[in-house]
């Protein structure tokens, strides 16, 4: 096999080890997919200043994220089906993460519940939330996320409709997969991955399943979750959520300088500025492009974080450099978990560690609390809005 020495030689490993359906679930944006490739072309645009002859010794990436100490500034971000890009995905990424000393954070979603994460790590995990209009079921998941210690609760905002992805409605998405002759041939071809998927009975999603009356089933689930996600979700219902959670809030999906500002009205611990990865409005600006106005707004009064687009140590770098205080990775440890597993998820954080070094002694810092704009060179990077009077 080919020396993986980048995310882009997992995700190619990932394409041939994982299902279609599945692998394409993951590396796909709504309608034209323009702000699925603007959030990592984006990143390419921005150029860093390189310095020579600096003390490189003692070099140290280690951060925090709302408070936790992070061995970078770094966390893995919630994604549906994980558990259907390997056998027990999110078991497997969980242990990762703790092992290498970052967040792990678990998608409502999630084909391994909450429970199974707690029972194979000991480091405190986060849990991600959707909001349903079964408010019953909602209370509950909150309280098994409290039950399972979970260190934060991520808030996702941007889903209460869901964008239209193509590729999922050409595959005939589906968990586990329909048996049609297409997937039957094209699973035919993924024996690794059957093989895993037979050694375990999770194949649902845990989080759900058993845990809402009337779904016991693939069938009953996918009519309840057609009709559950909720469009009425408003900032009244994250008052809500907050004071029945109680304990650290992080709101993901923020875009607009407006809704930053609502954000930190609302009490929460950080936002994470995203696009949902491309996923949701097309034709939206890229994370790395709506970070800096965020920051320059409310970055002073609350912790601002951002995912879309993060494909290395590089792009991490040029995020912290304009303010933000950590990034999530969602498509590159899916990349690495689809190709090697657990071992796979282990790699993805060590290729990104070791361009997250390396580029931030190249620009001249030994440690992240000291990068900001000025490893950028000027007109390369985005800035914020400049303010108008009137």
């Amino acid at each position: 096999m080919t020396t993986i020495t980048n995310i882009e030689d997992l995700r190619r490993l990932a394409q041939k080890r994982v299902p279609r359906m599945f692998y394409d679930y993951a590396d796909s944006g709504s309608w034209t997919e323009s702000t699925y490739r603007a959030n990592e072309s984006d990143f390419q645009k921005i150029k860093l200043r390189q310095r020579v002859a600096v003390n490189m010794e003692g070099r140290s990436t280690a951060s925090k994220m709302v408070g936790v100490d992070v061995a970078m500034p770094v966390a893995i971000a919630p994604t549906g089906l994980t558990g259907m890009q390997h056998a027990d995905g999110e078991i497997l990424a969980a242990r990762a993460a703790e092992k290498f000393g970052i967040p792990f954070t678990l998608s409502t979603m999630s084909i391994c519940s909450i429970e199974d994460i707690a029972t194979h790590t000991k480091a405190p995990f986060w849990f991600q939330l959707y909001v349903m209009k079964d408010r019953a079921f909602i209370e509950r998941l909150i309280d098994r996320a409290k039950a399972a210690k979970c260190g934060a609760l991520v808030l996702t905002l941007d889903l209460q409709i869901l964008g239209q992805r193509h590729k999922d409605l050409k595959n005939g998405l589906s968990a586990p997969p329909k048996l049609t002759i297409a997937n039957l041939i094209n699973l035919a071809s993924k024996p690794r991955w059957c093989l895993g998927m037979a050694g375990t009975k999770r194949r649902q999603f845990g989080n759900i399943v058993g845990h809402v009356s009337g779904v016991e089933n693939m069938g009953s689930l996918s009519e309840w979750t057609a009709k559950q996600f909720d469009p009425a979700l408003n900032w009244g219902d994250v008052e809500w959520i907050k004071k029945r959670w109680g304990g650290k809030l992080i709101l993901k999906g923020i875009q607009d300088v407006e809704d930053a500002k609502l954000a930190v009205a609302s009490g929460a611990d950080a936002l994470i500025v995203s696009n949902h990865g491309g996923r949701q409005l097309d034709g939206a600006e890229s994370s790395i492009n709506s970070l800096p106005g965020i920051v320059a707004e409310v970055g002073s009064k609350i912790e601002v974080h951002m995912d879309g687009g993060v494909r290395s140590g590089q792009d991490v770098l040029k995020a912290v450099a304009l303010g933000a205080k950590g990034c999530y990775i969602g498509r590159a440890f899916l990349y690495g978990l689809g190709a090697m597993g657990e071992a796979g998820v282990t790699k993805t954080l060590e290729i990104i560690h070791k361009e997250l070094d390396l580029t931030m002694a190249f620009c001249g810092h030994t440690k992240m609390s000291t990068v900001d704009r000025s490893i950028l060179l000027p007109g390369t990077f985005p800035t914020a809005p400049a303010v108008t009077a009137g």
